[in-house]
């Protein structure tokens, strides 16, 4: 850990603090467990968990993959950027803050989408408060906030307002501002992804084709301000980085465009497969509605084709009247 500055949440080095680099073993061993940061963790999980077995106790099956997607890969990312040595050196290195970065908004917000919280509330919730859980899902606020187009606008925008502005300095000199970044990150990447996953009930359902656009419209912004923090010749929070002085590690310059190179890859990699799984879900989607008129119109054969039987033994039988 860093020696000089508390053990209590939030524990953000500073350039006065006395460092340990980060170099061999260090990358295995510098976790910090902040207690408000494990206690939402386990709220959350736990809070899941229940549902779970809410269903299972009256019978019901909850799809493993769905807990494990929410539980171990989601909030496991979460915990990961949260405690580890990206936590522990994230005002240090910008690299390391833009791997926490890309884990906040991009990998977690997708696992946790797709452990499908929404639906396991609405099967396990008590009358009452799904009925209120409901409301608040259609609401018209909801119907603004998880509006595709707008997530989309805002997953362009912000890392820019936060990278090409003073504001991510202000994150790493203020520590509240640092816990309410990482706060919002992983928020907009869940606004972002949830309607556009379409795991759970939204209120505003996208077509399939328009949501493909959306992630692809989205790709080349991402990696344009990868490529823009790569080559630029200042640096992103100058005096805040060149003030740790450090000896060790990439120089501030080539940690920059480490940062600028992960955000590109890690954005378009990420945005790439939500693509693809759209489009997946887009061909599944596609068959079970192909099956489903192919079945109405075997019904519709079958009843017409019944009609025609009881008409023809109707004519018969009037033809065997009339020749008595």
């Amino acid at each position: 850990m860093f020696s000089g500055f508390p053990a209590s949440f939030p524990t953000h080095a500073k350039p006065d603090d006395d460092i340990i680099p980060l170099e061999g073993t260090r990358y295995f061993t510098a976790w910090d467990f902040p207690w408000e940061a494990v206690l939402g963790l386990l709220v959350v999980g736990g809070l899941y968990l229940w549902g779970v077995q809410r269903l299972r106790k009256r019978g019901d099956k909850w799809p493993l993959s769905r807990t494990v997607s929410f539980i171990v890969l989601g909030l496991g990312s979460i915990a990961v950027a949260t405690f580890s040595f990206l936590g522990v050196y994230d005002t240090v290195l910008f690299w390391a803050h833009m791997i926490q970065h890309m884990l906040f908004s991009m990998i977690a917000p997708v696992f946790l989408v797709f452990g499908a919280p929404a639906t396991l509330a609405l099967r396990a919730l008590p009358k009452k408060p799904r009925d209120v859980f409901l409301k608040v899902l259609h609401s018209r606020f909801a119907k603004v906030l998880l509006f595709p187009p707008l997530a989309t606008a805002l997953m362009v925008i912000y890392p820019f307002g936060l990278y090409m502005t003073g504001l991510y300095e202000i994150t790493l000199r203020n520590d509240l501002a640092h816990d309410l970044l990482h706060l919002f990150l992983i928020t907009m990447g869940c606004l972002f992804f949830f309607p556009l996953l379409g795991v759970d009930p939204v209120p505003i359902k996208m077509p399939y084709p328009i949501r493909i656009l959306l992630f692809f419209i989205t790709m080349p912004f991402h990696a344009f301000l990868g490529v823009t923090i790569m080559g630029s010749s200042r640096l992103i929070a100058e005096e805040w980085y060149l003030a740790f002085e450090r000896s060790w590690g990439l120089s501030p310059m080539k940690d920059q465009e480490w940062a600028g190179a992960l955000m590109w890859a890690t954005g378009d990699l990420t945005m790439f497969a939500a693509m693809i799984t759209i489009f997946v879900q887009w061909v599944k989607d596609s068959n079970r509605e192909a099956k489903r008129v192919d079945r109405a119109l075997d019904r519709e054969d079958a009843r017409r084709a019944r009609a025609e039987t009881l008409g023809y033994d109707d004519t018969q039988r009037q033809s065997r009247k009339e020749d008595r």
